[in-house]
């Protein structure tokens, strides 16, 4: 079963479709994801934008050791990142920048080191910092 995503004109995940793989198959039976879109776009919606996404495919990398595609499997609500041909979770914060290898949001200012069981941070968004805070309880 194959996946595909349809996308808004903000390139955000509306919605997960699945698509029978004999769908994507060419006349020589190469698997080709122009087929599937051709397909959506008949059965649902001819202006739509689709693409496809990899469920086997998370932070960059296939889990079953298969080459990774598009850098996440995605769901309603995730972007596409059309530069970089990936799949993005919602961004946590607008100066996250994305990362093209591990397919993740970064922050301006990596974490400090020291955080662990029992040191926590936390980012502040309008100090452009992390900031540590206890645990309650």
């Amino acid at each position: 079963m194959a996946h595909f995503v349809q996308l808004d004109e903000d390139n955000v995940v509306t919605r997960v479709i699945r698509v029978g793989n004999e769908r994507l198959l060419d006349a020589e039976g190469n698997e080709s994801e122009e087929l599937g879109i051709a397909f959506l776009k008949e059965r649902y919606d001819a202006d739509g934008i689709y693409k496809q996404t990899s469920y086997n495919t998370r932070g960059g990398k296939h889990r079953l050791g298969g080459t990774p595609f598009r850098g996440n499997y995605c769901g309603a609500g995730c972007l596409y990142d059309s530069e970089l041909d990936i799949f993005l979770p919602p961004k946590p914060y607008p100066s996250w920048v994305a990362n093209g290898e591990t397919c993740r949001w970064e922050p301006p200012v990596p974490m400090p080191d020291d955080a662990g069981p029992d040191k926590h941070y936390e980012w502040n968004e309008e100090s452009g910092a992390w900031e540590e805070f206890t645990l309650e309880g």
